[in-house]
């Protein structure tokens, strides 16, 4: 069973369009968690107690599930489910200002589905500094591979490299080939953002207080271009 994890903003809608089509009702979409919206040791709880609970019996049927959850939810799962877990990173930088100019643009008071802290980010006015050094959103790659091994990885796309990464990973673990879909775009904007989205904002400040996602994206670039030297494929590595 492939386990794909969602990270915000990292071009996860797009990828799940292309893994419905591919699995068809062979697919399951876990998207009840809203890991950022909960404390960490709630969400961490919460993938513990899942992951207890969880059965083989549970996906019959089901080769591919895809969402915003811990892996950890899965790891105990995999102890008699042969599964394997995918993830896309985004230059965390980017990703944050992506996050901040979404949450602007969708919002809406009236949805149950609106997150507490959403209602925050909105309501009390944050500006985007204020926005990039929350401790709620600090290292987000980071909280959502609590209790996860990275080595467990399969695969980890990079998102400025998309169109390359989605057919190394359509032929190296699917085997296929997979119709590629632009999905959740920000509006006027081709997701390469700059210094300059950061406005008041000291990049170098934003880039330390999220060191552990740098190091973590840094590291998965490394792997890609060591890849890339030895096969001549475009691919995203293990870590």
């Amino acid at each position: 069973m492939l386990v794909s994890v969602h990270m915000p903003k990292t071009a996860g809608l797009s990828f799940r369009a292309s893994l419905e089509e591919h699995f068809g009702d062979r697919f399951r979409h876990d998207y009840q968690d809203y890991p950022l919206a909960r404390q960490p040791a709630e969400r961490r709880a919460q993938a513990r107690r899942w992951g207890e609970a969880a059965q083989p019996s549970d996906f019959a049927g089901v080769d591919c599930v895809h969402g915003h959850f811990l892996p950890l939810k899965y790891l105990g799962l995999a102890r008699t489910l042969p599964c394997r877990f995918v993830t896309w990173l985004r230059e965390p930088v980017a990703r944050l200002v992506s996050h901040y100019c979404y949450w602007q643009q969708a919002y809406d008071p009236a949805s149950d589905l609106t997150s507490t802290l959403h209602r925050r980010v909105i309501e009390e006015g944050w500006s985007l500094e204020r926005f990039c050094l929350a401790p709620e959103l600090r290292n987000v790659y980071s909280e959502f591979l609590w209790g996860f091994p990275p080595e467990r990885l399969s695969f980890i796309g990079i998102t400025e490299f998309f169109a390359e990464d989605l057919r190394y990973f359509s032929q190296e673990i699917l085997g296929n080939k997979l119709q590629p879909h632009t999905l959740n775009r920000r509006a006027g904007g081709d997701g390469a953002e700059t210094e300059a989205d950061l406005g008041v904002a000291d990049r170098g400040a934003v880039e330390n207080y999220h060191r552990d996602d740098m190091a973590l994206y840094r590291r998965a670039l490394e792997l890609r271009q060591r890849r890339i030297a030895v096969s001549g494929s475009p691919s995203a590595a293990r870590l």
